[in-house]
């Protein structure tokens, strides 16, 4: 973690129909990975035990996960959400009125590759996956430094790479299926968002911050298995084919024929790599500097 220094949400953004699907996959993907949320946020809260947050922006909010887990971890704060998308902005609101915390959440539509929104001085910014999808990440950091007041925290998570949800040999066709899959789609990855898997400490100093604490978290869910769970790994994979107009990739053209139903939505367990493990930094204005406004 990084002490006004400082993971994605992107800029939530899909536009227009897809807005629906994002959502859904945002919504599955905070009931599957709640024990995570709450490991980092606890984290956060004994970061924050001597002066706690009580203003709090989340950039690339989308349908609220980070922002009403931060909203449950403090009571007392209040909290911006930030996102380019009004559907998921809309999204958001009904959530914070049926958890009754409505009067401490205010949204803002904003394309933050555009112009950064006068949010007035934060104590906490979560950038859950975030960072990376800005233009200019670089920039981005500068502006969160701008906008978080001297010893505010900013959290930054990432993940390392794409869940995975099947097993290494699903029965059918040449093993590691999944495994060759992700290794098209990271290449692809590595064309449209090249910030993907950034080294963000050094990046983070630059912009002025201290780095306080970073950890790897590792998700490798066993069963029993969270109810939703088959579904948020059919909604995840369906995001992850081209859409209907566009040919297959050419190294995935040649490929297998589809996974049996009966290893649809169940999560890999044994052989193949490791579970893509989110990681989180935090980091404060480091030493001399002070944020300005």
């Amino acid at each position: 973690m990084t002490d006004h220094h400082h993971e994605h949400h992107h800029q939530h953004s899909a536009a227009g129909a897809d807005d629906s699907a994002w959502a859904e996959l945002l919504d599955l993907d905070a009931e599957v990975l709640h024990t995570y949320l709450s490991d980092v946020t606890s984290q956060l809260a004994q970061l924050t035990r001597d002066d706690p947050p009580g203003r709090i922006l989340d950039l690339g909010s989308g349908t609220g996960t980070g922002t009403l887990a931060l909203l449950q971890r403090f009571e007392d704060a209040e909290a911006i959400a930030v996102d380019r998308s009004p559907d998921l902005l809309e999204r958001l609101r009904g959530k914070a009125r049926a958890h009754g915390v409505a009067d401490r959440v205010r949204t803002v539509q904003a394309d933050l590759d555009d112009t950064w929104p006068d949010f007035g001085p934060v104590d906490l910014v979560w950038a859950s996956a975030s960072v990376h999808h800005l233009a200019d990440p670089d920039r981005g950091l500068r502006e969160i430094f701008e906008r978080l007041r001297p010893g505010g925290l900013l959290a930054v998570i990432e993940m390392a790479g794409f869940p995975r949800f099947l097993p290494d040999d699903i029965g059918r066709g040449r093993p590691g299926l999944e495994a060759r899959c992700h290794a098209v789609q990271a290449q692809e990855h590595a064309e449209r968002m090249p910030e993907l898997g950034s080294d963000w400490g050094p990046r983070l100093s630059r912009a002025g911050f201290g780095i306080v604490t970073e950890r790897p978290f590792a998700i490798d869910l066993r069963p029993p298995l969270p109810e939703p769970t088959g579904r948020y790994a059919r909604a995840f994979l369906r995001r992850r084919r081209p859409p209907h107009h566009q040919p297959p990739h050419p190294r995935l053209a040649r490929a297998h024929p589809p996974r049996p139903p009966h290893a649809a939505g169940r999560p890999r367990s044994g052989g193949g790599d490791r579970p893509a493990a989110p990681r989180r930094g935090c980091g404060r204005p480091g030493p001399g500097s002070t944020p300005g406004r």
